[in-house]
């Protein structure tokens, strides 16, 4: 039986919700190992200038505990 935890993290990017989701996996790929999935659970952008400034995703990672 596999024991799966999860860490919720909070992540941004100027390009957009997928580089921000990647950016959430590629951060807590520094110290989690075995990443199974990620959710993301909201998704929200900051606007400046009538133009979206910041994408922000609320991403649950998922990895295996061994």
């Amino acid at each position: 039986m596999a024991i799966v935890k999860v860490v919720e993290i909070l992540a941004q990017s100027e390009k957009g919700w997928e580089d921000a989701a990647q950016q959430a996996v590629s951060k807590a790929g520094e110290s989690i190992q075995n990443i199974k999935s990620v959710y993301i659970n909201e998704m929200e952008a900051t606007v400046e200038n009538n133009q979206i400034a910041q994408y922000r995703v609320n991403a649950k990672i998922s990895f295996e505990v061994k």
